[in-house]
């Protein structure tokens, strides 16, 4: 057993980030021997092997079950963290009183991912004690860990970023930062989402008949992980266009981001600024040429390359990333190793 072992617990394990997360932390080194707890809303247990059949024979866990959900469980089996991989409206009932059990949170959703009001009135929650969702929502951190791996290290609540969310920031951050981006000028981002991104629920929108063979925009000007591009790039909301389209795959994100630069610069320059600011991101690869979704597809990797045109102020960049893994479970899992102590990437790679 690892030695700074912990006791994990998953909520929400039937969808299609939860299986992947739980996935993650069955086969985590440092989990080894303490598999995570698993809990759901029915009124009795599942095996977890019956749920997903893919998952029976790891580690022992064709004798998981998934058991009905409650705080006094939780206690009983020791839980440190608790991953919540469940609908936003759940996650912003349940973290208050996560936290009140002393437990640390990282919740997939999108309920604490948001710190203005303006940007979460999308979600139109109705908090039962408005006070003290404001001072949770204060101390919430957001969990990208190539802007905020320091401040992860000590969080109880982790509010995972969006999959949409994670390919922009991270295709846009450096240059951003970089002051060299024409922010008067515009940025567009073309994103791309296969079918899993929507969720396990079935609609008229994901079904078969209407995903396959198709190409859709949707959520224009309406997209619920605006805000957090806008927070995370300390963007307005005039100086970005952001319209997702729902592709006819199972899994996987391609945004393309189109930009002015406000003087002229060198390819070598562009592909630097990428290089020093994700020295130390170890999920972020730069690549030679521009990303596609077969390269990241199943990896826990942001794949970013860039084309810049002869004049050397506009620049396309291309991000792409697994919607499940880098932009769910598998940053879950990254949140997980940081906020212990552990290896980034432990687990991932």
């Amino acid at each position: 057993m690892h030695k700074n072992s912990i006791q994990t617990a998953v909520a929400g394990v039937s969808g299609y980030a939860g299986m992947e997360l739980a996935r993650l932390l069955l086969h985590h080194p440092a989990l080894k021997g303490r598999p995570p707890v698993f809990v759901g809303r029915d009124a009795e247990s599942v095996r977890l092997a019956d749920m997903h059949p893919q998952l029976g024979g790891y580690n022992g866990s064709s004798a998981l079950l998934v058991e009905p959900f409650s705080w006094e469980l939780l206690k009983d089996r020791g839980v440190d963290l608790l991953f919540l991989a469940t609908p936003h409206e759940q996650s912003r009932r349940w973290v208050p009183e996560a936290l009140d059990h002393g437990l640390r949170v990282v919740d997939l959703s999108g309920a604490w991912r948001l710190h203005a009001h303006e940007h979460r009135a999308i979600y139109a929650f109705h908090d039962h004690d408005a006070e003290q969702a404001e001072q949770i929502q204060s101390r919430s951190v957001y969990g990208l860990p190539e802007l905020h791996r320091q401040s992860l290290r000590d969080a109880q609540l982790v509010a995972n970023p969006g999959c949409y969310a994670t390919s922009i920031i991270l295709a846009l951050k450096p240059l951003i930062a970089s002051g060299w981006v024409d922010l008067d000028h515009g940025i567009i981002c073309d994103s791309k989402s296969g079918v899993s991104g929507a969720g396990k629920a079935p609609t008229p929108t994901t079904h078969f008949m209407n995903a396959a063979d198709n190409l859709s925009a949707y959520g224009v000007f309406g997209h619920r992980h605006m805000g957090e591009i806008l927070e995370q790039l300390n963007l307005k909301e005039p100086q970005i266009i952001f319209t997702p389209h729902l592709l006819p795959i199972p899994r996987g994100i391609l945004s393309t981001i189109y930009m002015n630069f406000r003087e002229k610069k060198e390819h070598a320059e562009v592909e630097a600024c990428f290089r020093n600011f994700y020295a130390s991101s170890p999920m972020v690869r730069i690549l030679n040429q521009l990303p596609q979704i077969q390269y990241s597809v199943h990896t826990n990797y942001c794949d970013i390359g860039f084309k810049l045109a002869k004049d050397g102020r506009r620049c396309i960049v291309v991000s792409c990333l697994d919607n499940l893994l880098k932009g769910a479970a598998g940053q879950a899992t990254e949140n997980m190793n940081l906020m212990y102590g552990w290896d980034e990437a432990e687990g991932l790679a």
